[in-house]
């Protein structure tokens, strides 16, 4: 602390801190809805499969149906996050 109070006093300019992990926005909101919508849809498919299927193996497979739709759901809207329309140019 008194070394950047001595800088500062000096006139010297003070670089602001950044952080380590600096990460592109786009990116950032893409992984940030790529988890939410796996999470969301996985969550889903356990409480439809709970709900709907007595089989251990036909819940697991709701959990996964419902995986599916989350990374595809996430993938097409990261698509048109990280590289715009999804129109034909």
């Amino acid at each position: 602390m008194a070394e950047e109070a001595a800088a500062a006093g000096s006139g010297e300019n003070v670089a602001p801190q950044t952080t380590r992990y600096a990460v592109d926005p786009k990116l950032d909101a893409c992984l940030d809805l790529s988890i939410r919508r796996v999470f969301y849809s996985s969550l889903a498919g356990a409480m439809s499969g709970l709900l709907f299927f007595r089989s251990r193996t036909t819940r697991w497979a709701s959990v996964a149906f419902g995986a599916g739709i989350g990374v595809g759901s996430a993938y097409t809207e990261c698509s048109q996050i990280l590289y715009g329309s999804l129109k034909d140019k």
